[in-house]
């Protein structure tokens, strides 16, 4: 295309269109040609140039033809600079037109230089060089540049036409084009001085294959973007590097851009960038500049950029991190897993920082009483505990990692301040806790759900209800799997209170049947008993056992994970089938430092087991939970508390049954007081978070919302019905059909694609496993980005694409397959089999 056509048709005619008044000023008339070329029927031009009280008049009788519909536009042609003050826009005679409609040139991007290259983006480094040379060139001389003659054989052999398409064919061709590329020598010298006109790439390389000049070409297209970025001077071992004229700047930018952004080419992309940085040794030569520019071209510039952010976190300017994340959300560097887990940390820190502000100044305006306190934790506060939870999880992930210790002073940082809020928080609870008591009237008691819940469900001979009972499901947590739950039917979230002290073996007696009328807690040989109507309850054994009595052939009970993998069969005349779970409790007294990953997999199979209980008849769902738990992980070593001295059980060290002595760091309260039914007079605890014993990172058993606030979750389910998922086509990807993963964080992608009509607006929700031949599960997705923290879930609309890190178990090696699940039938929709490769 000419520039005058373009100039016409790009610049002249969508202003025309739109403000239908154009008046184009043009001292050097160079556009007037071009000008006079857009008249027709409908456009009438108005040329000042011969006369400018005829032009006046020919105007304002167009401007009356304007009006009257006789044409649809009009181009005032003026051969005089545009007025710039007020006083010579007053002057102006043709000032009326220019408040009608449009003026040209109306900004910088209207000088004749700006307009040029844009007509010819591929030839922006000839089109600088010529204006350096003469700053009014003609039209022929710059439809001169390109032509689109140049390069036949390139174009040919490539089958791309732009100079633009040649360059980043070059740099990555696809196989047709690789193919073509070796079949023939011809299109060498044609590259040699395309890269020479086009980006001052003159090649060193006497080796006259693809592979010889791509390597050089892609090493001097990456060192030009990041010298072009660069806020201060090269340092002086990379001056004499080759690298791109300033005017080859858009071109090689954008091509840089469309690398990075095409998923095609990324895995690509981050070989050659890695290669280059360590060829060029960019890592230990840029070390000491503090300011990289906007862009991450190399792996290192991402590094800085983190430590930035890290900084800027320190010194709490979150404003600087929103800013950092936001610019770098989109990174290619975050395709890697590595990278990935090192920013998801930063988001969970900077999530849970900012939630310690906010509630921090709210807390002030919920301390009046106990049912205050407690409101303010079930509406708000509770989101403080998810994003700590979700923070140790981050931490978690990615600290295996971290050798060098690059976040440790961050993660100690959110500790602190988490910690510092809790305290405030907790000293707040045990100061009402010793006023009011408890549980408190105005809330649901755990002793009684089973009474008031399931029993009266199940008066009614043939009705099946389905009892839960989940160890440690503190209430945050019941808040996510009420919302995973609502797809199955009716879901209702209540708060509850845990009976005191909050360790299982009495809150799992506190969900039996007669416990909020019978439940006590007495001292028997040296140890703590619960008993209801006198039977003690002890065991798990003896618990099933007081339930058994009562329902006799209607009860059935087993473990949830052995229902949720077919490990016993639910008998015809169940009405009450109680499932157990442990996996939480059990996971975080044994392993606290990976816990919050297993929290993941125990609400996975709650919402397993629910859909099979849909299918097997169940009508209704009661999901309990003993007691709550606290993350400890902000405690330093000096952070314990010493046992009153008396006659007192220790209960989980966090609290203490007896009587004795007290002193200023405790409460001891009356145990009818706080609901206990006992022979031991009272409940003694510290009145802080700190516990007996040091190096606790999980525990439970004393007096906090975080250990005694619970969630109680009923569900009526719907009849069953096809998963909608299985109206789209879920796609899985790795790096463009690779087969082997060199990293124990590979990086999946996932697209969902509609097969019908109907589904185009839902949300899909998928669950990203690695399975090895025997079915275990070897990988799961990294909580994080796309990733539900909670359920581990993907939820995507059809169309959309995500690219998910997996998790892979360190000792694992071998064969496997990534699959995409439905997270509550389990059924496979997608799979991809993949093997290990790592680099020992």
């Amino acid at each position: 295309m000419s520039i005058q056509k373009f100039i016409q048709e790009q610049v002249f005619a969508p202003r025309l269109e739109k403000y239908q008044v154009l008046v184009v000023y043009d001292a050097e008339q160079r556009y007037r040609e071009a000008c006079l070329a857009l008249a027709s029927e409908k456009c009438e031009v108005v040329d000042a140039t011969e006369s400018s009280i005829k032009a006046r008049g020919a105007a304002i009788h167009a401007l009356n033809e304007l009006g009257s519909n006789k044409i649809d536009q009009l181009l005032v042609y003026i051969p005089a600079s545009k007025p710039l003050e007020d006083e010579d826009k007053q002057k102006d005679p043709y000032a009326l037109y220019s408040a009608c409609g449009a003026v040209f040139p109306s900004s910088d991007g209207d000088s004749y230089l700006s307009i040029c290259l844009k007509a010819k983006p591929d030839h922006a480094t000839q089109v600088r060089a010529l204006f350096d040379q003469d700053s009014n060139p003609s039209f022929a001389v710059i439809d001169a540049i390109g032509g689109g003659l140049n390069w036949p054989n390139l174009r040919a052999t490539l089958d791309v036409e732009s100079t633009r398409d040649i360059l980043f064919s070059l740099l990555v061709p696809s196989d047709a084009q690789q193919s073509a590329l070796k079949a023939s020598d011809s299109w060498i010298q044609e590259a040699k001085d395309l890269l020479n006109t086009s980006i001052g790439l003159t090649l060193k390389t006497r080796g006259k294959t693809w592979s010889a000049i791509a390597e050089e070409l892609w090493r001097f297209v990456l060192f030009s973007e990041f010298a072009f970025d660069l806020p201060e001077d090269l340092p002086a071992q990379l001056v004499d590097v080759p690298r791109a004229a300033d005017a080859a700047e858009p071109l090689l930018t954008d091509i840089c851009e469309r690398l990075r952004s095409d998923r095609r080419t990324q895995a690509t992309y981050i070989e050659r960038a890695e290669s280059a940085e360590a060829e060029l040794d960019l890592k230990a030569l840029c070390s000491g500049i503090k300011d990289l520019g906007e862009r991450d071209t190399f792996p290192f510039e991402e590094r800085t950029f983190l430590n930035q952010a890290i900084e800027a976190l320190q010194r709490d300017d979150t404003d600087k991190i929103r800013q950092i994340l936001s610019r770098h959300a989109q990174s290619v560097w975050t395709g890697k897993g590595e990278s990935q887990s090192q920013w998801d940390l930063l988001r969970s820190s900077l999530a849970l920082v900012e939630a310690c502000q906010d509630n921090e100044r709210l807390l002030a305006e919920h301390t009046r009483s106990m049912d205050a306190l407690v409101t303010f934790y079930i509406s708000q506060f509770r989101e403080v505990d998810r994003l700590h939870r979700e923070f140790e999880q981050a931490v978690s992930d990615y600290d295996w990692q971290d050798t060098q210790g690059l976040l440790h002073p961050l993660q100690q940082q959110v500790r602190k301040q988490y910690g510092r809020l809790i305290e405030k928080l907790q000293l707040l609870f045990t100061k009402h806790l010793q006023s009011e008591g408890w549980p408190l009237t105005s809330y649901l008691s755990n002793t009684d759900v089973f009474d008031k819940l399931v029993a009266p469900k199940l008066a009614q001979s043939g009705h099946k209800v389905a009892y839960l009972m989940v160890d440690a499901l503190r209430y945050e947590l019941g808040v996510a799997l009420e919302q995973q739950l609502a797809e199955d039917g009716k879901v209702e979230l209540t708060p509850a209170l845990a009976q005191l002290p909050s360790i299982t073996l009495v809150g799992m007696a506190s969900l039996l049947p007669d416990a909020g009328k019978s439940l006590e807690l007495n001292k028997v040989d040296g140890k703590l008993v619960p008993s209801i109507n006198g039977q003690e309850i002890k065991t798990v054994t003896q618990r099933m056992e007081l339930i058994r009595k009562r329902y006799g052939a209607r009860f059935q009970e087993g473990r949830l994970e052995d229902y949720v993998r077919n490990r016993f069969k639910v008998d015809d005349g169940t009405e009450l089938l109680v499932l157990r779970s442990v996996e939480i409790d059990g996971h975080f007294e044994n392993h606290p430092d990976t816990a919050p990953t297993e929290i993941m997999n125990a609400l996975k199979r709650i919402r397993v087991a629910t859909h099979k209980l849909k299918s097997a008849g169940f009508r209704d769902v009661v999901i309990v939970t003993d007691h709550g738990f606290f993350m400890n992980t902000h405690a330093q070593a000096g952070d314990t508390c010493n046992k009153l001295s008396g006659d007192w059980l220790n209960i989980h060290e966090r609290c203490l049954l007896g009587d004795g002595a007290t002193d200023q760091h405790h409460f001891a309260m009356p145990s009818d007081k706080v609901g206990i039914r006992s022979n031991m007079p009272k409940l003694a605890g510290p009145l802080t978070m700190a516990s007996y014993k040091s190096g606790m990172l999980y525990y439970h058993g004393g007096t906090s919302l975080q250990e005694c606030v619970v969630p109680v979750i009923t569900l009526q389910l719907d009849a069953p019905d096809q998963a909608p998922i299985e109206q789209a086509n879920v796609i899985l990807s790795y790096k463009n059909g690779a087969k082997r993963i060199t990293t124990r964080l590979p990086v999946i992608e996932i697209a969902v694609e509609t097969q019908d009509m109907f589904s185009q607006g839902s949300d899909f929700e998928i669950l990203l496993e690695a399975h090895d031949k025997k079915n275990n599960v070897v990988g799961e997705s990294k909580p994080g980005g796309a990733v539900n923290p909670a359920t581990g879930t993907i939820t995507l609309r059809p169309g959309d694409k995500a690219q998910i890190t997996l998790k892979m178990h360190l000792e694992f090696e071998g064969v496997f397959k990534v699959k995409a699940l439905n997270p509550t039938t389990m059924a496979t929709y997608c799979q991809v089999e993949l093997e290990t490769d790592y680099t020992v």
